[in-house]
């Protein structure tokens, strides 16, 4: 009966150690975790849709939303591109989001690189597969807004 118990028992062990041993780390690839920045950074963005407050859909070719409509291409070294949808020179110049990732600042500038405006809007989604931020045509009545959805793309930067 001694060595039976003593069978079972190595049984068991070898069984549970296969158990544990028999798990891969193949399958858990642990992605860095990235800035706000280096998020918005590390991919193309195209508009994708448009919301109101009430969330309804909106055309991208309505007048309170056809500005922000494009592609945008955001650089680590903090500068910016944007293109419209077809492929026409949109604006270009500096850009930023803050460390806590709810607002991003756009400083567009002309070629000579002198400020055209800057623009800090609320970011309401920023993962690596959209980024949405939040426009308001009154800034004194933030009831009425606009969220722009941008989803990742493949679109090459077109050349200026």
């Amino acid at each position: 009966m001694k060595t039976f118990k003593k069978i079972a028992l190595s049984l068991l062990v070898v069984f549970c150690t296969s158990l544990i041993f028999s798990c891969s780390d193949d399958d858990s690839t642990v992605e860095p975790v990235l800035t706000p920045s280096e998020l918005l950074a590390s991919t193309p963005w195209e508009t994708t849709n448009a919301k109101n407050n009430k969330n309804e859909n909106v055309a991208l070719t309505d007048p309170n939303v056809s500005n922000f409509v494009g592609f945008a291409y955001f650089k680590a070294d903090g500068t910016f591109t944007m293109f419209n949808l077809n492929d026409t020179p949109k604006m270009h110049g500096d850009w930023s989001v803050s460390a806590d990732g709810k607002t991003r600042t756009i400083v567009a500038k002309n070629d000579a690189g002198t400020v055209l405006f800057t623009r800090v809007v609320d970011i309401t989604v920023l993962t690596k597969k959209e980024f949405t931020y939040r426009i308001y045509p009154n800034n004194d009545d933030k009831t009425v807004y606009f969220d722009i959805i941008h989803t990742v793309t493949t679109h090459p930067e077109p050349k200026k």
